[in-house]
């Protein structure tokens, strides 16, 4: 029964019939744990057997295979094909790409060099700007990592890291300059980052770092896949009070919207369309009440004047 019941669940995405072939390359590790698990997740219930029956199988319980399902978790090549032997997917050249999914989602991402200082938490979110084909991002109080001059950023990573040493914050500024290049690179996403006018207006890092900084914001604001808007202090109360967020959107069909919320000591990842819904509307509201888009270069100009 569990064979039949598979054979009929929809094909993994990337290749219609069923071999996932052509996953993406981009994200690391992080994008491909999500694609196999969701396809992982489909399988499963296409088989109508439960988390609890799965986790039995792999020696587990349902929580892991939640977190497997997730892409939250490493996986093991053992247990992912234990799965598909439970879930009926016996045709090896089914099986083999996937196998081979498990395998690639555990080599490590370009950050892994820095895990020594990047918190987990943010070594996903990581992964995930980097397979993003949109990000929508507000701030009100700095200036985006990826739109950031190096002299700015060593201000904020000395700002949140007071007792860090100079190699440490040399190498966490390396970190936002390596995200950067592919925002300067053929095929680079889309960022639409809407600014409080608050991040403009705080000389963080002194006068000369932040004139330098808005003159980037100048530059980069003409570019053709970046849009830039600021909300003036004008606007009075605004639909984020909550705070900053990023929308991130992916190209690939199996990876749904991702809101990122970051803490001070974690993060939250919400990818359940309801709550994707709400900050979107949140976002599009906040592009209403902001400058329009044409008009932030000279918005920026009349700041650059009063520094």
């Amino acid at each position: 029964m569990a064979q039949d019941s598979a054979a009929s669940a929809p094909p993994p995405d990337g290749d219609p019939t069923g071999r996932l072939i052509n996953y993406p390359r981009r994200g690391g590790p992080t994008v491909l744990r999500i694609l196999l698990g969701a396809q992982l997740r489909r399988l499963r219930e296409a088989s109508r057997i439960s988390t609890e029956q799965a986790g039995y199988e792999i020696r587990g319980s349902h929580s892991k295979i939640s977190r497997m399902e997730l892409g939250r978790v490493g996986f093991k090549e053992r247990d992912v094909a234990d799965l598909l032997t439970l879930y009926g997917v016996s045709d090896p050249d089914e099986r083999a790409p996937l196998l081979r999914l498990a395998k690639e989602s555990n080599t490590p991402g370009w950050w892994h060099r820095y895990g020594d200082i990047l918190p987990s938490w943010f070594e996903v979110y990581l992964g995930l700007e980097e397979a993003a084909s949109l990000l929508r991002a507000y701030e009100l109080q700095f200036v985006p990592g990826l739109l950031q001059t190096e002299d700015y950023a060593r201000a904020v990573v000395r700002l949140g890291f007071s007792d860090a040493s100079e190699e440490e914050v040399e190498r966490r500024v390396q970190i936002r300059t390596t995200r950067q290049e592919r925002f300067t690179s053929p095929g680079a996403p889309t960022l639409w980052a809407v600014l409080d006018e608050a991040v403009v207006r705080r000389p963080l890092g002194g006068r000369d770092v932040m004139r330098a900084q808005i003159r980037h914001l100048i530059e980069v604001s003409e570019l053709p896949h970046v849009t830039l808007q600021i909300v003036p202090f004008g606007a009075g109360g605004h639909a984020a009070a909550g705070g900053p967020f990023t929308i991130l959107r992916f190209a690939e069909p199996g990876l749904s919207d991702v809101v990122y919320l970051e803490q001070l000591t974690s993060a939250l990842y919400l990818d359940k369309p309801t709550d994707v819904d709400t900050y979107m509307r949140v976002m599009n509201k906040l592009c209403i009440t902001a400058e329009r888009p044409d008009d932030t270069a000279r918005f920026l100009t009349r700041v650059l004047k009063d520094l």
